[in-house]
């Protein structure tokens, strides 16, 4: 019922924590998926893989993904569905002007998380939902987060308030991650006689090591009890890429462990 056997799937930021974890389960699902970051992934499960390409590209730039294009239609063909997966964010362990007070936010830095955050997404949605309207058929699915719905919860990171320093969870990441939702909802009755279907995955955070004290408030704060484990989203993913939401665009579909909940 879910079978995305042979669907060609396109996975922006491949290299990090989730796009890894992203292109190794649709590769264990039979799917044919193509990798873009700028840094090349070395994940031994895609190099000897006939089903994987990777792809150098910068999604900042139209041209960039134009040409990524044209080497996924020689090998493989248009592709039936696009996970804009790549983004920025300052993490707990992060320290600086980006995560001082919000008067003092540097320009440049907003900038540089508005134009990977937001500005590759639509960009991704040009180059690849052109292609897939020749197609007439397609999946686009962009992450967004729970930061994109409500204001981060500036009290988890109140321990990091020590000794003169100040952080506070930045601006620039909330805000992106706002406008990929109605860019979501736009492109979905833009495309939907085209029977291309464009929905937002809203996800919470996900264990990467964070510090003990950030763990404990985290998990203090979020209903479940536990941040997300890397392969917790993959269920949710292949709903959306599969058929069996054949009928769902526009949407946003929340996997975030109860956090938006209260």
């Amino acid at each position: 019922m879910f079978s995305i056997e042979k669907k060609i799937i396109v996975i922006t930021g491949v290299s990090g924590q989730m796009g890894n974890e992203y292109a190794s389960f649709f590769l264990e699902q039979g799917a044919m998926v193509i990798g873009l970051d700028i840094t090349f992934s070395s994940n031994e499960t895609f190099l000897n893989n006939n089903n994987y390409l990777f792809v150098k590209t910068d999604i900042t730039s139209k041209k960039s993904i134009e040409e990524a294009l044209k080497k996924i239609k020689n090998q493989f063909g248009i592709p039936d569905i696009l996970i804009n997966n790549a983004g920025l964010d300052s993490p707990p362990s992060s320290s600086g002007a980006d995560t001082g007070a919000f008067e003092d936010y540097p320009e440049a830095s907003w900038d540089k998380v508005i134009d990977v955050n937001l500005k590759g997404v639509f960009l991704c949605c040009q180059v690849f939902g052109k292609a897939m309207t020749i197609k007439k058929s397609g999946s686009i699915i962009n992450i967004a987060s729970i930061y994109g719905l409500v204001s981060p919860d500036q009290n988890i990171y109140k321990y990091k308030n020590t000794n003169g320093n100040i952080f506070y969870k930045p601006v620039a990441y909330s805000a992106s991650k706002s406008g990929v939702l109605n860019l979501t909802r736009y492109l979905a009755t833009y495309w939907a006689k085209q029977n291309i279907r464009v929905n937002t995955l809203t996800i919470a955070g996900v264990f990467n090591n964070q510090d003990d004290e950030f763990l404990e408030e985290y998990c203090n704060r979020i209903p479940i009890g536990r941040m997300a484990e890397q392969g917790d989203y993959n269920g949710a993913l292949l709903f959306l890429a599969s058929n069996q939401s054949a009928y769902m665009t526009g949407s946003n579909l929340i996997i975030d462990g109860g956090w938006t909940a209260i």
